[in-house]
């Protein structure tokens, strides 16, 4: 697939790019990491001394030391280096490893056997040739912890460390921006608010990234989680609307939208296709709209959003069901053994239900007429032929798969009334299929299905469950993928380089802030 640019709107997107703004962070302690089977992913952190203390060492050839930055950070490194003992007389050579997790500094990156890239894994080798020295490295690190090896001085010198800072580029919605939490709240749910608030903050760059180490880019089923949560805590409205744009300006051949887009060297999309998220740029506009009341920009969006409608109904079989072809080109979650095509059936129901309410809005009444058909027998198809009596919950695929993904979106598609969506989501439980969900993006729908069903109490023990044992494990920004089974799970083979600050794993603050309090 390629793209025709609609140039208007990417311009309108480029005038809206943000300033970032630079905050100095110094590491706090000195630690080192230990082999404990009992810590996530097999690593424990163990403080050694307040990271002033490095001021005092020199380091020679092979020695090392790992810095704890106190919290999740995303910026740029600085580093101060001198010689102590005889004048230097040969470059100084280091490796610096960057870390998100204990896992990254205590594991061998030449041991990396995943299937994305090796250069995703962050690290540096830094020639110095004359020192004294201060430098800024200009790649930009995503971390809380730095490990720094000396890999070569010479037998004359050693190399003294008098200053290590990060500079944390940053949009400039600081956290005095977000309404303080009710001290009557139960102090794990605030804890958890505070570390989705730091996910999404450092997600916010120039745009809504997916994660500050990986992709970097806007895809767009993280952008409508994060929309989410930026509307109740940061509400920078601007830059949902800056994101939002380059999906208009930037289409994949054919009209559909693009699952993601990149921001540099100039604004371009990828040619990655997901039937679920090109529905999801048209569901993204009543949220923005019920959030900004910003008629203009619905006007000017709505006919980019119904062509994905149309587009989308293309999908469709002669069984009103969403065909094999869609279904497999659907994201819906990271899972190799599910079906999805009972999911896409109710993605594809839950976005057109959002698109009528935007046409009647918009004073449509024989578009929203119309929406209101297709619902109904999508909806009608969807019970008839996915929903088995017997077993009480939908199935997927000609193998009849159950799964939790396709009791969830058939839920949150409000195919059955509250009442049975409630039946389903007890019986989901009761049943608990081995298809689980794997990631915080399903785990967040699942959490929506509950709410929307009436549910509030098994909705707030599911975000405790599944959000507050990535806390226990040590999460200080929540995490791109977790799975509670296995703590070591990667979609790409290896769990260093998953990203441990996702957008699309932020959203425990906006079911505390819309449903708590």
């Amino acid at each position: 697939m390629g793209m025709s640019i609609r140039v208007d709107w990417v311009e309108k997107a480029e005038r809206l790019t943000p300033a970032l703004h630079e905050q100095i962070v110094y590491p706090q302690r000195i630690v080192s990491i230990e082999k404990d089977e009992e810590a996530f992913q097999g690593w424990r952190v163990h403080s050694l001394e307040e990271a002033g203390a490095l001021h005092e060492k020199s380091f020679g050839k092979g020695d090392s030391f790992t810095l704890d930055f106190g919290d999740h950070q995303v910026g740029y490194i600085a580093l101060t280096v001198k010689a102590t003992g005889s004048p230097p007389d040969a470059p100084l050579r280091l490796k610096l490893v960057f870390g998100e997790t204990p896992a990254e500094i205590a594991e061998e990156f030449e041991q990396y056997d995943g299937w994305l890239s090796r250069s995703w894994l962050q690290d540096e080798i830094v020639n110095i040739d004359v020192l004294p020295n201060k430098s800024e490295l200009p790649r930009r690190y995503t971390f809380r912890y730095l490990k720094v090896t000396v890999i070569d001085s010479s037998r004359k010198y050693q190399a003294s460390f008098a200053d290590i800072r990060l500079y944390n580029r940053f949009l400039r919605r600081d956290l005095s921006k977000v309404e303080p939490l009710p001290s009557s709240l139960p102090e794990d749910l605030r804890q958890m608010d505070r570390i989705a608030v730091r996910t999404l903050q450092n997600c916010m760059q120039t745009v809504f990234e997916d994660g500050p180490k990986r992709d970097r880019r806007l895809w767009i089923g993280d952008l409508r989680l994060q929309a989410l949560a930026n509307y109740v805590t940061f509400g920078h409205k601007e830059l949902v609307k800056r994101c939002l744009d380059p999906f208009a300006g930037l289409p994949l051949v054919g009209g559909a939208t693009g699952a993601c887009v990149f921001e540099k060297p100039e604004p371009h999309v990828d040619d990655t296709y997901f039937f679920d998220y090109s529905l999801f740029f048209r569901r993204r506009l009543p949220d923005y709209y019920v959030a900004t009341e910003d008629g203009d920009a619905l006007r000017e969006l709505w006919p980019l959003a119904w062509e994905q409608v149309e587009l989308a109904l293309l999908k469709v079989g002669d069984d009103g069901i969403v065909d094999d072809n869609a279904a497999s080109a659907s994201f819906i979650d990271w899972h190799s053994s599910l079906d999805k095509q009972a999911a896409a059936q109710g993605v594809l129901i839950y976005c057109l239900k959002r698109t009528r309410r935007l046409a009647l809005v918009l004073g449509n009444k024989s578009t929203a007429a119309k929406l209101a058909e297709q619902i109904m027998q999508l909806s009608h198809s969807a019970v008839s032929r996915l929903y088995d009596e017997e077993k009480g919950l939908f199935v997927s695929g000609k193998e009849r798969q159950i799964s939790w993904a396709s009791q969830v979106w058939l839920a949150l598609a409000e195919v059955l009334d509250q009442e049975g969506n409630r039946r389903l989501l007890d019986r989901l439980f009761a049943v608990s299929p081995d298809i689980r969900p794997n990631t915080p993006y399903m785990h967040h729908h699942l959490v929506d299905a509950l709410f929307a069903a009436g549910d509030h109490e098994k909705a707030i023990a599911h975000l405790r469950a599944y959000w507050g044992e990535m806390m226990k494990d040590g999460a200080d920004t929540f995490w791109e993928v977790y799975s509670l089974e296995d703590k070591r799970l990667s979609p790409y083979g290896s769990h260093l380089v998953n990203s441990y600050c996702h957008a699309w794993s932020c959203t425990p603050t906006y079911f505390i802030r819309q449903y708590l309090i």
